[in-house]
């Protein structure tokens, strides 16, 4: 239809004397060569693409990710004007948290967070970036990879402040455990994320065990003085003891306290106690893993404690 249309189109332009462009001529002559419009020329500096090349797919995105990214504010800092970690560690629970309940479909719990190591400190107008998704699912639990990083909103500059892994326990109805579906990777990445976190959690179920074994092997040292001659600040002077409110913002849509507020709170009584030993303003530089041994709810009191273990160098 197309070919006989522009047929008559052509035998008018001939009848009426009208010059008939030598593109449309040579389009018509080649019997449009599988074609229902005539070529186009090519813009200067275009190139020319290959037979069947086609634009490479974009990698296909992991359903579970959530990115979440926040502006700090004064609210939101100490007296240096830097994030507060407890603050910090709220927004990564809550990134965690959405993630695992994309997956599971249902409210999830946060059970246990791993080792974290912050490699830098956040000052007031910069934003954090936080992207979580979930690495690998088992029976009822699932781990959670979480990066986090800044951004200087004037330089451009960006910086990675930390990586985690968090567990996660889906609940059902009465806090039943629900049977999570598999999750299958989809690059590179996630399938080395994959693998490696079956050992993780292999890791952490020996966690207390070997918690408990090393208490009872360490030796008990009481002598107060140190290297250098100098008298020791007795712990019992850096003991911290702190009653929380579990109140309706902290908690969640199921009414128990978000591991994050909990967290929030623990890196506060920590501050405190390591403050009372140095006399100024310590940063927290690292966590280490602990697990979640039950949730709590609206209404509970929280009783958190604190003590200096042991000081090191700085």
């Amino acid at each position: 239809a197309a070919t006989l249309l522009l047929s008559r189109c052509l035998l008018k332009m001939v009848k009426e004397n009208i010059v008939v462009p030598e593109e449309i001529l040579s389009f018509c002559c080649n019997g449009l060569q599988g074609s229902t419009s005539p070529p186009r020329a090519r813009d200067p500096g275009e190139r020319e693409e290959a037979p069947g090349a086609m634009a490479s797919p974009s990698p296909p995105r992991n359903p579970t990710e959530v990115q979440m990214s926040q502006l700090v504010l004064p609210c939101h800092t100490n007296h240096r004007g830097e994030l507060s970690t407890g603050q910090l560690l709220k927004w990564i629970d809550t990134a965690a948290c959405l993630s695992a309940e994309r997956h599971a479909g249902c409210p999830c719990v946060t059970a246990s967070m791993d080792d974290i190591y912050f490699e830098h400190t956040i000052s007031v107008g910069q934003v954090v970036n936080i992207k979580a998704k979930v690495n690998r699912a088992f029976n009822s639990s699932m781990e959670v990879g979480i990066q986090v990083s800044y951004e200087d909103l004037c330089s451009g500059k960006h910086c990675s402040i930390c990586k985690a892994y968090a567990t996660f326990v889906a609940q059902g109805p009465f806090g039943s455990k629900v049977k999570l579906k598999p999750l299958t990777p989809q690059t590179e990445e996630e399938k080395i994320e994959y693998s490696i976190a079956a050992e993780r959690r292999r890791m952490r179920l020996v966690h207390k065990d070997t918690l408990k074994d090393l208490l009872t092997r360490s030796p008990r040292e009481t002598e107060l003085e140190t290297r250098d001659g100098s008298v020791a600040v007795p712990a019992e002077k850096t003991r911290v003891e702190s009653v929380e409110l579990v109140l309706p913002p902290h908690a969640n849509h199921q009414g128990n306290t978000f591991g994050g507020q909990i967290m929030a709170w623990m890196e506060n009584v920590a501050t405190i106690a390591a403050s009372r030993l140095c006399h100024a303003h310590p940063t927290l530089r690292a966590i280490e893993m602990f697990h979640f041994r039950g949730p709590s709810q609206v209404g509970d009191r929280l009783v958190l404690k604190a003590i200096v273990n042991n000081a090191f160098k700085h």
